[in-house]
Order: structure tokens, then C-alpha cells, then sequence
């Protein structure tokens, strides 16, 4: 099977940087897993696993990124996985929601939900966020396994989001995909 890595990449953005690091990955003989990969403000980040030989090493993938040709500055860290990916997986809960949070922008607002969120034994799995003039968005996926009761929470949160002026949706991830999804013919 190899050893799975987990590897963060960032560097200022520019044109070419996803095939660079994919390229590298390739030149090692790695085989990529799971990507993700975003631009904020002109800065790119990628969070990404793959599978290499028994042989690489952290250290061997990281003096590989070090060797890329840019005028960019690539900051890399690589950790070796201890718990294989597939097993990882497979501990992925039945009870996912997510939840859209939408107000005007002020301090303290991914705070205030993931807060809440840890105060209520919610694990949050993704969270992306966006600012659009005065208008702040949050989408998070969250693991409600440890939740008792899904209607107090979407009271609790209804009222807690209230108070930071915040309007909120949460929906099962089976709903919120059925609902969202575009089907092309």
C-alpha cells in the first residue's frame, strides 16, 4: 500500500502552481488522493494526501516542492499519515448537516458558530467562508453523531445566530445535496 502523506502548499498564487505540485507528486511516483485547493486574496493554499513507495520520505516530498522553479516562495509541510485514509473514511458519519450562515460582516462571526459548535459536541468537517461587499458567508459541513436532539440545536442556533444578526439555515447533507445539485442533459 505505500505510505499516505498529508501535505499543506501555500505560496502567493500565479499560473501553473497546480500543475507544479501535482507534477511533483508524479515525478515521485505518488498516487494523489484528495485535493483541496482555494485562492484568498491573491494567496493560494492546497491541502492534499497521496500515496507513495515505502522508501519517500516527508523530507524527500518536501526537497522536491524546494526544487520547483518559481518566483513564488512554496511553504510545504508534509506529515506521514498514521491512520490510513480508507479507515479514515469509513468513520464518516450518517448524520451530516450543513449549515449556511449569512449576515453583515462584523468581528467574531466564525467564532461565535464554531463556538457554538464545540459547545454543542459538533464536529466541524469543512468551512468555507466569503466577504461580498458588507455581506459575510459561511457554509460549514458539520458531524452531528454526538447530537441528542437535532430540533434544540436548531433552536439554540436560530437564537445564538440572532443575537450576531445572523440568518441561518441548517439542512441534512442528503437535502442540501438533492436541493443544490445541477443536473446537466
Amino acid at each position: 500500500m505505500g505510505k499516505q502523506m498529508v501535505m499543506s502548499v501555500m505560496s502567493k498564487d500565479r499560473p501553473g502552481i497546480v500543475a507544479d505540485i501535482t507534477g511533483t507528486i508524479y515525478q515521485l511516483q505518488g498516487d494523489l488522493a484528495d485535493l483541496n485547493q482555494s485562492v484568498l486574496c491573491d494567496y493560494f493554499t492546497m491541502i492534499l494526501i497521496a500515496t507513495f513507495d515505502d522508501s519517500v520520505t516527508p523530507e524527500d516530498v518536501v526537497a522536491a516542492f524546494s526544487h520547483i522553479p518559481s518566483e513564488t516562495r512554496l511553504e510545504v509541510v508534509v506529515k506521514e499519515m498514521k491512520i490510513p485514509m480508507e479507515i479514515a473514511k469509513a468513520k464518516r458519519s450518517p448524520e451530516t448537516y450543513i449549515l449556511t450562515a449569512q449576515g453583515k460582516n462584523k468581528s467574531g462571526l466564525v467564532h461565535r458558530i464554531s463556538l457554538f459548535c464545540y459547545q454543542h459536541g459538533i464536529n466541524i468537517l469543512d468551512l468555507a467562508t466569503t466577504l461580498n461587499g458588507d455581506q459575510y458567508t459561511m457554509i460549514l459541513q458539520l458531524d452531528f453523531s454526538a447530537v441528542e436532539s437535532v430540533d434544540d440545536i436548531r433552536t439554540s442556533l436560530t437564537s445564538s445566530a440572532e443575537d450576531a444578526g445572523l440568518s441561518v439555515v441548517l439542512q441534512h447533507e442528503d437535502i442540501f445535496k438533492a436541493t443544490s445539485e445541477i443536473t446537466l442533459f
